[in-house]
C-alpha cells in the first residue's frame, strides 16, 4: 500500500516552489539575525513606516452601525465603482463597477482567472523570468506552463517566439507589464502584435486564447512615460491589479479582476470567476478594505523618490563598474552580476550585510535583484558595499 500522506499534485506543485520558499526561509533567518545596520534588499517589502493616511483610512472605515459591515462579502459595489473609476482616469478606458472583480490582491486575481478558463492538460504561455508563483498557481488547473525568453537585448516580448509556442492546447498568456524583475513597459507596436498572434491562433486553434495581464506596476511608472495596458489591444483580456505595490502594504491582501465591458462570453465568465473565488477559500478581500478603498484609492507610495533612488542606484552601480540598465517602471534593479554564479556573489554581499535576489530563483541566471523599496540609510550604507564586492570579485 502507497499511503502517502501528501497528493502527488501538492508534491508536484511543491516542487515547483520549492528553492523560491527554500531561500526566503534561508535569507529571512539570515537578516532576522543581522545587525541593525542590515541593508534588506530582497524584496517589495515596506522597511519604513506605512504611508501617511494609509493607517488612518482603515481607522475610519473600522466601525460602523450597519450590522452588516463586516458580514459575508464578495464585491461591494462602492469600491467597485472606486476601482473602475480610477482605472479610467489611468487608461482612458470605460470600465463599469460591475466589470471589477474585488480579489484577495493579484495572485489571488490569476489564479481565479486561470480556474475559470483553463482545463487539465491545457497549456498556459508565459514570459521569462516570470513572477515565481505562475507556475504552481496554473499547475494548480492541471494546465502546464509553456515558457518563452525575453529578448535579451531590451527585455521586450518575443512575438515571434510566442507565436511559434502556440499549440492547439493553449489556453491563455501571463504578461507581466510593468514587469518585474526588468521594469521594462511593454511598448504599443509589440502589444499590437501580439494581439494579432493571439486572434489568428484563436481563430486557427477554435477557441479563444486568453491574455492575463499583470499589473501590479501600472501606477509605478517614471519619466513621465505612459503605460499601455495589454488589455487596451485584446477583447479577451483579464486585466489584474494590487494595490500592495502602490501602497506599498503587500500584508494587507486587495486587488482586482478588471473584465473589458466587450470580453466575449462575458456573463460566463463572470459565473466562473465567482465560483473559482468560492472554492479557492473565499478570495474576495476583507470587508475592512473594501470599506475603505475610497480613500485607499488617493494614496500612494512617493513615485519621484523611488526614481530619484532608481537614479542615484544606477549611476552609483554603474561608476563601480556593474551592468546594468535603467528600469522604466516598478521598483527593481536587475544587475549582472560580476560573477558567473550569482548565487554565490548574493551570497558574498549577505556576508556584508546587504541581502539581494539571485537572478537565477527568477530565471534570469547571471543577475541580481535589488529592491528600491530599501530605505535611504539602507542605500547609503549598502552603496560602499556593493562598489568593494566587485572589486573584490574582479581580483
Amino acid at each position: 500500500m502507497n499511503d502517502r500522506p501528501v497528493s502527488e499534485q501538492s508534491t508536484r506543485i511543491a516542487g515547483a516552489a520549492r528553492r523560491f520558499v527554500e531561500f526566503f526561509g534561508e535569507f529571512q533567518d539570515l537578516v532576522d539575525r543581522a545587525g541593525p545596520d542590515r541593508c534588506d534588499f530582497i524584496a517589495g517589502n515596506p522597511q519604513e513606516r506605512a504611508i501617511a493616511g494609509y493607517g488612518e483610512a482603515l481607522r475610519r472605515h473600522s466601525e460602523s452601525d450597519d450590522p452588516t459591515w463586516f458580514a459575508y462579502t464578495m464585491s461591494l459595489p462602492k469600491a467597485q465603482a472606486a476601482a473602475a473609476a480610477s482605472l479610467n482616469t489611468l487608461l482612458g478606458t470605460d470600465y463599469r463597477p460591475e466589470d471589477i472583480l474585488l480579489t484577495n490582491a493579484a495572485m489571488a486575481g490569476l489564479a481565479a482567472c486561470l480556474r475559470a478558463v483553463c482545463d487539465p492538460g491545457d497549456e498556459v504561455v508565459i514570459v521569462s523570468p516570470p513572477h515565481f508563483l505562475y507556475e504552481p498557481i496554473l499547475m494548480a488547473t492541471g494546465a502546464s506552463a509553456v515558457r518563452v525568453r525575453m529578448r535579451e537585448d531590451d527585455f521586450d516580448l518575443d512575438v515571434e517566439a510566442i507565436e511559434a509556442a502556440i499549440t492547439a492546447r493553449t489556453r491563455a498568456i501571463i504578461v507581466n507589464s510593468p514587469h518585474n524583475p526588468t521594469g521594462r513597459i511593454y511598448p504599443a507596436s509589440t502589444l499590437t502584435a501580439l494581439a494579432q498572434v493571439l486572434t489568428a491562433a484563436s481563430e486557427r486553434n477554435g477557441r479563444t486564447i486568453y491574455l492575463l495581464s499583470d499589473e501590479a506596476y501600472n501606477r509605478i511608472v517614471f519619466d513621465g512615460r505612459r503605460f499601455e495596458s495589454p488589455t487596451l489591444f485584446y477583447a479577451p483580456s483579464f486585466l489584474i491589479y494590487t494595490y500592495g505595490k502602490t501602497l506599498l502594504t503587500p500584508g494587507q491582501r486587495i486587488g482586482y479582476i478588471a473584465l473589458r465591458p466587450d470580453i466575449p462570453g462575458r456573463e460566463d465568465l463572470i459565473g466562473a470567476l465567482t465560483v473559482s473565488q468560492v472554492v479557492h477559500g473565499w478570495s474576495w478581500p476583507n470587508a475592512l478594505l473594501q470599506h475603505a478603498l475610497g480613500d485607499l484609492e488617493r494614496l500612494s507610495i512617493d513615485v519621484p523618490h523611488l526614481q530619484e533612488r532608481r537614479d542615484r542606484m544606477v549611476s552609483a552601480l554603474r561608476s563601480a563598474g556593474y551592468e546594468l540598465h535603467s528600469p522604466e517602471a516598478a521598483f527593481y534593479l536587475l544587475v549582472r552580476s560580476p560573477i558567473e554564479d550569482d548565487d554565490k556573489f548574493v551570497r558574498l554581499l549577505a556576508e556584508r550585510e546587504v541581502f539581494t535576489m539571485p537572478g537565477s530563483l527568477l530565471e534570469a541566471p547571471g543577475y541580481f535583484r535589488i529592491s528600491l523599496t530599501a530605505s535611504d540609510a539602507m542605500i547609503d550604507r549598502a552603496l560602499p558595499v556593493f562598489a568593494q564586492a566587485i572589486a573584490d570579485a574582479s581580483t
